[in-house]
């Protein structure tokens, strides 16, 4: 019964404590089990505050007692990614040049508007430092594993996130993706994550990765998701670059369907040199036909990218490293991860010409996307290439370290474009290990990634099996 608890949605969650089912309190505990029982396994958490998660469960408690509810989310269990500031906590971003011991006074606007709903935050989960890669390890807290293969990654960099999610440890979690680092976990993870449009929800402070950084929902299905951005998408002064608020509620209308809606399906996202397992191939290509059976028109077509959008995505990612770490002193900078670090040097040797060569290259390659929407509702594709591989690698294997990123090919162009986009589980390989299919939408078109996702995850659903820990 507690593990039932602990793998319960946040939507049931609500439902529940206003029926007088469940308390909050009992959810709480529930999830906290499941965080002692397995985390040492997983490394999911950098930290977890049990007194404090209990201490704002009983408060929802009495409000639901009360028939007074704080918000949307009162009294659900809620991870934050350790790249997002919370307050009275550390948040040391998977770095060890990070001095925990100072001032902790802050929440991020995605944490405060939890807060103000209610939400009973759990801890900080794992992130490569300063989330500069797709898997999720770092030398500070070591390797963070796959629930459904412990010798597998979880992804990155919300692979704690991922993690959490998977294994009962919290039925929401926040998520951030500069490169693809919400869809790469929640591919790997077999759970539901969505980017929204850049600027959808509100960042403070800004991420080094400037506009291509997104924050967004990590949950075990669609309504959770839905539920959990109509909270983080409020408004907050500190982000200039963020949309302006609509109120919208991205609750509503989830149940509408695909019948009619004109489907590109794109096997590879049109990248030609992109390599993609077989097994993943299939699986996608099973997806996009349940959306015809669904009644959309599905005509498989690949978006055209610029022969530069390989290098401009590194010359926006690699040059935002730099600027991070040119800020460190000499002692920080000794501690800073290998990996980081050739990052770094990449984008050390960057122009102010070429940055603003990409710039041209980005605008038009937005444009060129905004076309192809105006031809198409949505676009699938496979989220990865290939399913989660093993841990203690930055990438699947050696060929890759000349072009660390070159393996998730399918999730950093959305970055560029910042269009919204989600990984939903679309089936299991052979050897159990989950695989995602990337839905994108047109510019602003959040509800029609989340009504597409909702009648793919009725038509094909994945929340009820469980990793076996």
């Amino acid at each position: 019964m507690t593990d039932d608890l602990a793998f319960t949605s946040a939507t049931d969650l609500v439902e529940s404590y206003r029926a007088k089912r469940i308390s909050p309190v009992e959810a709480t505990r529930a999830v906290l089990d499941r965080i002692d029982k397995h985390d040492e396994a997983l490394n999911a958490y950098v930290m977890v505050d049990h007194e404090a998660a209990l201490a704002a469960a009983r408060e929802s408690e009495a409000r639901w007692k009360a028939g007074e509810p704080k918000g949307l989310v009162d009294g659900v269990p809620t991870s934050i990614k350790d790249l997002v500031l919370t307050k009275g906590w550390p948040t040391l971003r998977g770095s060890r040049t990070v001095d925990p011991d100072q001032p902790w006074d802050e929440d991020a606007p995605s944490v405060a508007r939890l807060r103000e709903h209610g939400a009973v935050l759990l801890g900080k989960t794992t992130t490569p430092e300063f989330g500069h890669k797709g898997v999720t390890d770092s030398m500070l807290t070591g390797i963070t594993r796959n629930p459904w293969d412990q010798d597998k990654t979880p992804g990155g960099s919300s692979g704690g996130a991922s993690a959490s999610v998977a294994a009962g440890m919290g039925p929401l979690a926040i998520g951030t993706d500069a490169g693809g680092s919400i869809r790469i976990p929640a591919s790997f993870g077999g759970i539901y994550g969505l980017k929204p449009t850049f600027g959808r929800v509100p960042a403070y402070p800004s991420s080094p990765f400037g506009t291509l950084a997104h924050v967004g929902p990590m949950t075990r299905n669609v309504a959770d998701a839905a539920l959990m951005l109509t909270v983080i998408a409020e408004p907050d002064w500190r982000d200039w670059s963020a949309l302006p608020y609509d109120g919208q509620d991205y609750r509503e209308e989830i149940e509408a369907d695909v019948r009619g809606l004109r489907v590109a399906y794109s096997p590879a996202l049109g990248r030609a040199d992109a390599k993609v397992d077989a097994e993943v191939a299939a699986l996608v290509a099973a997806a996009a036909k349940t959306f015809e059976e669904m009644g959309a028109v599905v005509e498989q077509v690949d978006p055209e990218w610029p022969e530069s959008l390989d290098e401009t995505f590194m010359t926006y990612f690699a040059s935002g490293a730099a600027k991070l770490i040119s800020m460190f002193t000499e002692a920080q900078k000794a501690k800073v991860e290998p990996t980081l670090m050739a990052v770094v040097e990449a984008g050390a040797t960057l122009t102010g010409l070429q940055l603003k060569d990409a710039e041209l290259e980005r605008s038009q390659l937005g444009m060129t996307i905004n076309g192809f929407f105006e031809q198409h509702d949505l676009l699938l594709s496979p989220t990865l290439p290939m399913p989660a591989f093993e841990v203690g690698r930055a990438y699947p294997t050696p060929e890759f370290k000349a072009k660390p990123y070159g393996w998730i090919p399918f999730t950093y162009p959305i970055n560029l474009s910042k269009h919204p986009a989600a990984s939903i589980p679309c089936g299991f390989t052979e050897a159990g290990l989950p695989v995602g299919l990337q839905i994108v939408g047109p510019m602003y078109g959040e509800l029609s990634v989340l009504h597409a996702s909702r009648a793919f995850e009725k038509a094909a659903p994945f929340q009820d099996r469980r990793p076996v820990l």
